[in-house]
């Protein structure tokens, strides 16, 4: 298997989880909160700001390792 494959396995591998993580922590608690349809609907919606923080945080992370992994590696 070449790098380029288990890149993209290991890439694909983390969004499922991350994706499965946020459905089952954030959107499911935030859409049962609710009893009325346009209120879940609401709250499914906002919880969106939270799965975009999310993905920044992670974005801006891995954009610091790259940024200073030669600092890292000693």
């Amino acid at each position: 298997m070449s790098p380029e494959t288990i890149t993209y396995i290991v890439v694909a591998c983390a969004a499922v989880l991350g994706l499965g993580a946020y459905v089952g922590l954030i959107l499911v608690p935030a859409w049962t909160a609710y009893s009325r349809a346009w209120e879940r609907l609401a709250a499914a919606f906002l919880s969106l700001y939270v799965l975009a923080a999310f993905v920044g945080v992670g974005v801006a992370g891995g954009g610091a390792i790259v940024w200073f992994w030669d600092r890292i590696q000693g």
